[in-house]
């Protein structure tokens, strides 16, 4: 069972330029409930909560291939750039199907500041579906 999202706004799914690379938007409201404690009179958006986006992105727009998969690691994250309730939150998603079989995304998140995170996830593809790519 999937575990519940802190995020309260949901994600946008963008045009995309092609099945492997994909787009998606988050706009921060100043009513997500993780801004009142991080940090107190000066609300920060949580990187962790930065995952979750890239995280919502990535399963809506899946490949078609990649149906039905499901996620199986947090291989990578960096922080570069703060991210402020109201800021519309970018996330451009390059996938790609790994020697094992299974999905990888690079997600690029970016505020109108700038960069703000990028995010590696890795999507287990579902069983038999190794042997229909090799």
């Amino acid at each position: 069972m999937p575990a519940a999202s802190p995020l309260r706004a949901a994600i946008e799914v963008l045009p995309a330029e092609g099945e492997l690379d994909t787009a998606a938007r988050f706009t921060v409201a100043d009513t997500e409930t993780v801004l009142p404690g991080h940090y107190p009179g000066f609300p920060i958006f949580p990187g962790v909560c930065l995952v979750e986006c890239a995280r919502q992105g990535a399963e809506a727009t899946l490949p078609e291939g990649a149906k039905g998969s499901r996620l199986a690691a947090v291989e990578s994250t960096r922080f570069t750039g703060p991210v402020f309730p109201g800021d519309q939150v970018d996330i451009a998603m390059a996938w790609k199907r790994t020697p094992a079989g299974d999905w990888q995304v690079r997600a690029k998140l970016s505020t109108g500041r700038g960069a703000a995170a990028g995010v590696r996830l890795r999507y287990a593809a579902p069983a038999g579906a190794g042997e229909a790519a090799a």
